[in-house]
């Protein structure tokens, strides 16, 4: 069960990378990244609401620390979609995935923030040195015209600091309710604070266009399988191994942005690429291993 499980994690991070390439042709196409989003959340919806009706028991629906853990996750659910999109629009998508993968940079310093992690000088290092592959994988010291802007870079960090937001809303609602309910409660959320923010002429004619088949496409990879192939291959996954094979997702969205979009990456923006890769990897088995 194990190696099916990890099977399982591995698909998951695979489909979110090949998500971002999607979400990266639809914005390219002119949609409005809170669109995008929308439907990514909207149709995930669907595909936890099933997932909840086969599994109900024990679901926790009742208990109101539920509801406002998931509440925290749909927060940051809906801030991780919205932030990637719009990085992805002010850059590229190998940018937009990697900045979106310091989430677990985020987590220790606010879990050290909070007193739930003791900062240590090895971690303080690692952080350190994602930092500085952000400033080589961004360039943020030579902005060029047509690169990523600076919105683009905000964007990305913002997207990895609201992934950090549903860890957190995930973790701690755990012990008071099935996941099921969380995504439930969580995609819920998302839906009703996007649905209103978008377009309101591209959400109604999102899905009678001939983009229909990449929102229903990046929906169902992109938040409906992918969460549900997750979570139940976490169960089995040894965290170290979770953390190793999540390095899936940035390295597909790149090369879906290489070899679909026509983006490139070059000299140093390969080195920071791969600093950040390596090292928020590293830092996350060490901190799963204890």
């Amino acid at each position: 069960m194990a190696g099916v499980s990890t099977a399982f994690v591995m698909l998951a991070a695979l489909f979110w990378g090949l998500s971002g390439g999607i979400g990266g042709m639809l914005v390219a196409d002119g949609w409005d990244p809170l669109v995008v989003s929308f439907y990514r959340g909207a149709i995930g919806l669907v595909f936890v609401l099933a997932w909840l009706g086969l599994r109900h028991r024990d679901s926790g629906l009742a208990d109101r620390r539920l509801w406002g853990w998931s509440l925290m996750a749909g927060l940051g659910v809906a801030g991780n979609f919205t932030f990637y999109f719009v990085s992805i629009s002010q850059g590229s998508v190998a940018v937009a995935a990697t900045l979106m993968y310091c989430a677990p940079v985020f987590v220790f310093l606010v879990s050290f923030a909070l007193g739930l992690e003791r900062p240590t000088p090895l971690k303080w290092v690692a952080i350190a040195m994602v930092m500085l592959g952000i400033v080589l994988l961004t360039r943020i010291y030579d902005i060029q015209p047509g690169g990523v802007t600076p919105i683009g870079i905000a964007a990305g960090m913002l997207s990895g600091l609201s992934y950090a937001l549903f860890i957190f809303g995930f973790k701690y609602a755990a012990p008071h309710g099935s996941p099921q309910a969380t995504l439930v409660i969580a995609f819920a959320v998302l839906s009703l604070i996007l649905l209103p923010l978008g377009d309101t002429g591209q959400t109604l004619s999102a899905l009678g266009t001939p983009s229909w088949p990449l929102f229903v496409t990046l929906g169902v990879l992109g938040a409906g399988v992918s969460f549900i192939l997750y979570v139940v291959g976490l169960n089995d996954t040894p965290p170290a191994v979770a953390a190793i094979v999540a390095m899936v997702e940035p390295v597909t969205a790149s090369l879906f942005g290489v070899l679909v979009l026509d983006e490139r990456l070059v000299g140093l923006e390969l080195v920071g690429m791969g600093l950040i890769l390596l090292t928020v990897t590293a830092l996350s088995v060490s901190s799963s291993s204890r």
